[in-house]
Parts: C-alpha cells; sequence; structure tokens
C-alpha cells in the first residue's frame, strides 16, 4: 500500500514557507503536473521505479491497488483523499490513479527511468480505477 505521508514545515515566516520534501535522498526524474477539476491522471504502474508524489495544490482522491505482472489487481483497490503538502510513495507494482476534485497541482519524482523519451519505458498501462 502507498505509504501517504502529510509533511510538516520546517519554517514559516513572513515572508513565507520552507518546507523540506526529500532530505538527502535525490530523485532521478521530477515532473510538474497540473489537474483541471474532475479530470483523471496516472491509472498505471511501474516495474521497477519508485514514484514519490507531492500534492502542492488542490484535493486529489487517489486510488492505488498492487497488481501482478500483467498488470491484474491482486488486492481491493483503496482510496484516499490528498491535499496539499501530502508526499505520497508509489512502490512498483503498485498501480494508483487520481481523480481531481478541484484543479490541483502535484510533482511527481521517479527513482528510476521516467523522463523525457524514456517517460513511457516503466509505465504500464491499466483501466480506469474510477469506472
Amino acid at each position: 500500500m502507498s505509504e501517504i505521508k502529510k509533511l510538516n514545515i520546517a519554517v514559516e515566516d513572513d515572508r513565507g514557507i520552507i518546507l523540506d520534501i526529500f532530505k538527502s535522498s535525490p530523485k532521478d526524474h521530477c515532473a510538474l503536473i497540473t489537474f483541471t477539476k474532475n479530470s483523471e491522471r496516472a491509472n498505471h504502474y511501474h516495474k521497477n521505479s519508485t514514484q514519490f508524489t507531492f500534492i502542492i495544490k488542490g484535493e486529489l482522491l487517489l486510488r492505488t491497488a498492487k497488481v501482478n505482472n500483467d498488470g491484474e489487481l491482486i488486492e481491493e483497490i483503496k482510496e484516499n483523499s490528498v491535499g496539499p503538502y501530502t508526499l505520497i510513495t508509489h512502490l512498483p507494482y503498485e498501480a494508483h490513479s487520481f481523480l481531481a476534485l478541484t484543479d490541483s497541482t502535484i510533482l511527481a519524482f521517479a527513482c528510476g527511468i521516467r523522463g523525457g523519451q524514456d517517460y513511457e519505458k516503466d509505465v504500464f498501462r491499466i483501466k480506469s480505477m474510477f469506472k
């Protein structure tokens, strides 16, 4: 199951906040992804990569479930509502899907192949977890 962790603000003053997403943990890729309200994203899993999703703004409904090598669900779908400053860890063979309850923005980090021309090399699509 995904680890879902609400992060705490490290420093806050009249200039704003500093919030540490990772400490001493480099990543191979990072992407900024936006959602319009009621849009669905993800519906995939990775066989080799661990993905981290950090919610910047908005509210998302997250559904996850473990899958086998063929992408078939091998456990019941779990559902969580997630909002700003939440960090989610998606391990290999964990299907994940998001439905935007509001306009939202996330950062998606990956340990493993993920960026540019390699974007789809460790992305295995599944049918919608919301239909």
